[in-house]
Protein backbone atom coordinates (compact mmCIF):
# COMPACT_ATOMS: atom_id res chain seq x y z
CA UNK A 1 0.00 0.00 0.00
CA UNK A 2 2.78 2.75 0.84
CA UNK A 3 4.50 1.34 -2.26
CA UNK A 4 1.58 2.51 -4.22
CA UNK A 5 0.84 5.77 -2.72
CA UNK A 6 4.16 7.29 -2.83
CA UNK A 7 3.92 7.76 -6.64
CA UNK A 8 1.00 9.92 -5.63
CA UNK A 9 2.73 11.60 -2.74
CA UNK A 10 6.02 12.41 -4.99
CA UNK A 11 3.70 13.87 -7.88
CA UNK A 12 1.48 16.39 -5.25
CA UNK A 13 4.73 17.46 -3.85
CA UNK A 14 6.03 18.01 -6.96
CA UNK A 15 2.91 19.99 -8.32
CA UNK A 16 2.45 22.09 -4.98
CA UNK A 17 6.21 23.29 -5.36
CA UNK A 18 6.75 26.89 -6.30
CA UNK A 19 7.20 27.30 -9.90
CA UNK A 20 10.80 28.41 -10.62
CA UNK A 21 11.93 30.44 -13.68
CA UNK A 22 15.26 29.63 -15.46
CA UNK A 23 17.82 32.99 -14.73
CA UNK A 24 19.50 33.92 -17.57
CA UNK A 25 22.66 33.95 -17.86
CA UNK A 26 24.98 36.96 -17.17
CA UNK A 27 25.92 38.51 -20.32
CA UNK A 28 29.58 40.19 -19.40
CA UNK A 29 29.92 42.00 -22.22
CA UNK A 30 27.60 44.32 -21.42
CA UNK A 31 28.56 44.17 -17.55
CA UNK A 32 29.67 47.80 -16.41
CA UNK A 33 33.37 48.68 -16.65
CA UNK A 34 34.90 50.83 -14.72
CA UNK A 35 35.31 54.43 -16.02
CA UNK A 36 39.01 55.82 -17.22
CA UNK A 37 40.32 57.70 -14.03
CA UNK A 38 40.54 61.22 -15.60
CA UNK A 39 36.67 60.72 -16.65
CA UNK A 40 35.81 59.74 -13.47
CA UNK A 41 37.69 62.56 -11.34
CA UNK A 42 35.45 65.27 -14.12
CA UNK A 43 32.44 63.57 -12.97
CA UNK A 44 33.23 64.22 -9.18
CA UNK A 45 33.72 67.15 -9.80
CA UNK A 46 31.08 68.26 -12.08
CA UNK A 47 28.88 66.25 -10.06
CA UNK A 48 30.01 65.49 -6.42
CA UNK A 49 29.29 66.52 -2.98
CA UNK A 50 33.10 67.23 -1.91
CA UNK A 51 35.04 70.22 -0.75
CA UNK A 52 36.65 69.66 -3.76
CA UNK A 53 34.02 69.60 -6.18
CA UNK A 54 31.94 72.40 -4.77
CA UNK A 55 35.26 75.14 -5.21
CA UNK A 56 35.33 73.62 -8.56
CA UNK A 57 31.67 74.90 -9.27
CA UNK A 58 32.38 78.15 -7.57
CA UNK A 59 35.54 78.88 -9.66
CA UNK A 60 33.55 78.22 -13.05
CA UNK A 61 31.29 80.72 -11.41
CA UNK A 62 33.50 83.47 -10.67
CA UNK A 63 35.05 82.61 -14.20
CA UNK A 64 31.98 83.17 -16.33
CA UNK A 65 31.05 86.50 -13.85
CA UNK A 66 34.60 87.36 -14.90
CA UNK A 67 34.02 86.58 -18.45
CA UNK A 68 30.98 89.13 -18.80
CA UNK A 69 32.70 91.99 -16.72
CA UNK A 70 35.74 92.02 -18.92
CA UNK A 71 33.25 92.14 -21.96
CA UNK A 72 31.50 94.86 -20.50
CA UNK A 73 34.55 96.78 -19.19
CA UNK A 74 36.74 96.16 -22.66
CA UNK A 75 33.31 97.02 -25.04
CA UNK A 76 34.72 100.24 -26.11
CA UNK A 77 38.23 98.81 -27.34
CA UNK A 78 37.55 95.58 -28.52
CA UNK A 79 39.55 95.26 -31.40
CA UNK A 80 42.73 95.59 -29.21
CA UNK A 81 45.11 92.63 -29.54
CA UNK A 82 45.38 91.70 -25.81
CA UNK A 83 41.73 92.13 -25.68
CA UNK A 84 41.42 89.55 -28.93
CA UNK A 85 44.10 87.49 -26.82
CA UNK A 86 41.75 87.19 -23.24
CA UNK A 87 39.35 86.18 -25.54
CA UNK A 88 40.38 83.37 -26.73
CA UNK A 89 41.71 82.15 -23.73
CA UNK A 90 38.71 82.70 -22.64
CA UNK A 91 36.71 80.77 -25.21
CA UNK A 92 39.51 77.93 -24.52
CA UNK A 93 37.86 77.32 -20.95
CA UNK A 94 34.51 77.34 -22.31
CA UNK A 95 35.77 74.57 -24.89
CA UNK A 96 37.30 72.40 -21.95
CA UNK A 97 34.28 73.15 -20.01
CA UNK A 98 32.15 71.76 -22.61
CA UNK A 99 33.99 68.79 -23.85
CA UNK A 100 34.44 67.54 -20.12
CA UNK A 101 30.88 68.05 -19.56
CA UNK A 102 30.49 65.48 -22.99
CA UNK A 103 33.08 62.97 -21.89
CA UNK A 104 30.74 62.84 -18.21
CA UNK A 105 27.48 62.63 -19.78
CA UNK A 106 25.74 59.37 -20.24
CA UNK A 107 23.23 60.17 -22.85
CA UNK A 108 24.75 62.14 -25.66
CA UNK A 109 21.52 62.67 -26.94
CA UNK A 110 20.57 64.90 -23.81
CA UNK A 111 23.68 66.64 -23.83
CA UNK A 112 23.62 67.76 -27.17
CA UNK A 113 19.93 69.31 -26.50
CA UNK A 114 20.41 70.88 -23.94
CA UNK A 115 20.44 74.54 -23.41
CA UNK A 116 23.80 74.88 -21.63
CA UNK A 117 25.54 73.04 -24.34
CA UNK A 118 24.08 75.49 -27.35
CA UNK A 119 25.07 78.37 -25.03
CA UNK A 120 28.62 77.19 -24.75
CA UNK A 121 28.84 76.72 -28.93
CA UNK A 122 27.08 80.32 -29.53
CA UNK A 123 29.57 81.75 -27.02
CA UNK A 124 32.54 79.90 -28.38
CA UNK A 125 31.92 81.09 -32.00
CA UNK A 126 31.36 84.87 -31.25
CA UNK A 127 34.59 84.45 -28.82
CA UNK A 128 36.31 83.51 -32.38
CA UNK A 129 34.17 85.08 -34.72
CA UNK A 130 35.91 88.17 -35.42
CA UNK A 131 33.51 88.89 -37.97
CA UNK A 132 30.54 88.73 -35.14
CA UNK A 133 31.92 90.49 -32.01
CA UNK A 134 29.32 93.35 -31.72
CA UNK A 135 26.51 91.09 -31.98
CA UNK A 136 26.72 87.68 -30.35
CA UNK A 137 29.61 88.20 -27.68
CA UNK A 138 26.57 89.12 -24.99
CA UNK A 139 26.03 85.91 -25.19
CA UNK A 140 28.04 84.86 -22.03
CA UNK A 141 25.23 86.96 -20.27
CA UNK A 142 23.45 83.67 -20.53
CA UNK A 143 26.02 81.47 -18.39
CA UNK A 144 24.63 83.00 -15.30
CA UNK A 145 21.80 81.19 -15.58
CA UNK A 146 23.93 78.33 -13.77
CA UNK A 147 24.52 80.32 -10.96
CA UNK A 148 20.74 79.43 -9.41
CA UNK A 149 21.64 75.62 -9.80
CA UNK A 150 24.98 76.30 -8.09
CA UNK A 151 23.59 78.44 -4.95
CA UNK A 152 20.74 75.20 -4.54
CA UNK A 153 24.03 73.06 -4.64
CA UNK A 154 25.48 75.00 -1.98
CA UNK A 155 22.98 76.13 0.04
CA UNK A 156 23.14 72.28 1.46
CA UNK A 157 26.93 72.54 1.67
CA UNK A 158 27.65 75.58 3.72
CA UNK A 159 25.75 77.13 6.74
CA UNK A 160 26.42 80.45 6.00
CA UNK A 161 24.78 80.35 2.33
CA UNK A 162 21.88 78.88 4.03
CA UNK A 163 21.17 81.05 6.64
CA UNK A 164 21.31 84.34 4.19
CA UNK A 165 20.22 82.27 1.14
CA UNK A 166 17.07 85.10 0.49
CA UNK A 167 19.19 87.48 0.67
CA UNK A 168 21.65 85.61 -1.65
CA UNK A 169 19.31 84.74 -3.90
CA UNK A 170 17.68 87.66 -4.41
CA UNK A 171 21.32 89.42 -5.21
CA UNK A 172 21.59 86.97 -7.33
CA UNK A 173 17.98 88.14 -9.47
CA UNK A 174 19.00 91.50 -10.31
CA UNK A 175 22.50 90.36 -11.19
CA UNK A 176 21.20 88.51 -13.49
CA UNK A 177 18.06 90.23 -14.64
CA UNK A 178 20.71 93.27 -15.25
CA UNK A 179 22.77 91.76 -17.07
CA UNK A 180 20.93 89.50 -19.48
CA UNK A 181 18.19 92.96 -20.25
CA UNK A 182 20.98 94.53 -21.19
CA UNK A 183 21.99 91.61 -23.74
CA UNK A 184 18.51 92.25 -24.89
CA UNK A 185 18.37 96.14 -25.03
CA UNK A 186 22.75 95.58 -27.03
CA UNK A 187 20.93 93.33 -29.81
CA UNK A 188 18.12 95.27 -30.13
CA UNK A 189 19.53 99.17 -29.95
CA UNK A 190 22.95 98.58 -31.54
CA UNK A 191 23.02 100.10 -35.49
CA UNK A 192 19.53 101.96 -34.69
CA UNK A 193 19.95 103.89 -31.92
CA UNK A 194 22.93 106.76 -31.64
CA UNK A 195 22.97 106.26 -27.82
CA UNK A 196 23.81 102.34 -28.09
CA UNK A 197 27.23 101.79 -29.53
CA UNK A 198 28.70 99.36 -27.24
CA UNK A 199 27.63 96.88 -24.38
CA UNK A 200 28.63 99.50 -22.02
CA UNK A 201 26.20 102.03 -22.85
CA UNK A 202 22.85 99.45 -22.83
CA UNK A 203 24.25 98.11 -19.45
CA UNK A 204 24.32 101.95 -18.68
CA UNK A 205 21.03 102.11 -19.43
CA UNK A 206 19.83 99.26 -17.58
CA UNK A 207 21.24 100.35 -13.98
CA UNK A 208 19.80 103.80 -14.82
CA UNK A 209 16.46 102.32 -15.87
CA UNK A 210 16.16 99.65 -12.83
CA UNK A 211 17.05 102.30 -9.97
CA UNK A 212 15.20 105.04 -11.15
CA UNK A 213 17.72 107.48 -11.89
CA UNK A 214 16.57 108.19 -15.17
CA UNK A 215 19.47 110.60 -16.61
CA UNK A 216 18.12 111.41 -19.89
CA UNK A 217 20.98 111.37 -21.82
CA UNK A 218 20.39 107.51 -23.16
CA UNK A 219 16.81 106.48 -23.92
CA UNK A 220 15.39 103.40 -26.33
CA UNK A 221 13.83 104.44 -29.63
CA UNK A 222 11.30 102.70 -31.32
CA UNK A 223 8.14 101.08 -30.01
CA UNK A 224 10.57 98.23 -29.12
CA UNK A 225 12.73 100.38 -27.43
CA UNK A 226 9.70 101.67 -25.01
CA UNK A 227 8.00 98.39 -24.23
CA UNK A 228 11.64 96.81 -23.19
CA UNK A 229 12.20 100.03 -20.90
CA UNK A 230 8.84 99.25 -19.26
CA UNK A 231 9.40 95.77 -18.56
CA UNK A 232 13.43 96.89 -17.32
CA UNK A 233 11.15 99.57 -14.90
CA UNK A 234 8.87 97.40 -13.42
CA UNK A 235 9.94 93.96 -13.26
CA UNK A 236 13.85 95.70 -12.45
CA UNK A 237 12.25 97.54 -9.66
CA UNK A 238 10.44 94.74 -8.49
CA UNK A 239 13.54 92.73 -8.26
CA UNK A 240 15.41 95.64 -6.71
CA UNK A 241 12.95 96.75 -4.02
CA UNK A 242 12.69 92.71 -3.27
CA UNK A 243 16.62 92.88 -2.68
CA UNK A 244 16.59 95.61 -0.42
CA UNK A 245 14.19 94.09 1.34
CA UNK A 246 16.03 90.99 2.28
CA UNK A 247 19.10 92.37 2.89
CA UNK A 248 17.74 95.04 5.32
CA UNK A 249 15.53 93.02 7.34
CA UNK A 250 15.42 90.92 10.27
CA UNK A 251 17.22 87.09 8.91
CA UNK A 252 14.55 84.53 8.47
CA UNK A 253 13.93 81.16 7.73
CA UNK A 254 11.45 78.68 6.05
CA UNK A 255 9.89 75.78 8.35
CA UNK A 256 6.39 75.78 8.35
CA UNK A 257 4.31 75.68 11.82
CA UNK A 258 2.23 72.89 11.85
CA UNK A 259 -0.36 74.46 13.62
CA UNK A 260 -1.14 77.88 11.93
CA UNK A 261 1.19 77.44 8.84
CA UNK A 262 3.42 80.36 9.88
CA UNK A 263 6.47 79.87 7.16
CA UNK A 264 9.45 82.68 8.48
CA UNK A 265 10.42 82.48 11.89
CA UNK A 266 13.61 83.53 13.27
CA UNK A 267 17.02 81.34 13.16
CA UNK A 268 17.23 80.61 16.89
CA UNK A 269 13.31 80.22 17.41
CA UNK A 270 11.74 77.47 20.03
CA UNK A 271 8.72 78.55 19.75
CA UNK A 272 5.77 79.51 17.11
CA UNK A 273 5.60 83.63 17.50
CA UNK A 274 1.62 83.01 16.10
CA UNK A 275 0.51 80.33 18.23
CA UNK A 276 3.13 79.31 20.45
CA UNK A 277 3.54 75.45 18.92
CA UNK A 278 6.86 74.51 19.65
CA UNK A 279 9.18 73.64 16.91
CA UNK A 280 11.57 71.41 15.91
CA UNK A 281 14.19 73.63 13.01
CA UNK A 282 16.97 71.78 12.13
CA UNK A 283 19.89 73.92 13.07
CA UNK A 284 23.80 73.21 12.72
CA UNK A 285 24.90 75.25 16.06
CA UNK A 286 27.24 77.66 16.45
CA UNK A 287 29.32 78.20 13.58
Amino acid sequence: MLLTLSPVCCHLQRKNRPFRTREPPIDMSVASTPRPPLIARLDELYNGFGRQARMFRIALLIFDIFSLAFFAATSIVRHEYWVVIVDVAIAAVIVADLLARYLISTDTRSWLTSFESWTDIAVILSLLGAAVYENLLFLRALRLLRSYRVLAELRSSYSIIRRNYEQIKAVVNVVVFVFVMASIVFIMQVGVNQHINHYLDALYFTITALTTTGFGDVVLVGSGGKLLSIVIMLVGVSLFIRMLQAILRPTKVRFTCPDCGLRRHDFDASHCKACGRVLAIEDDGAV
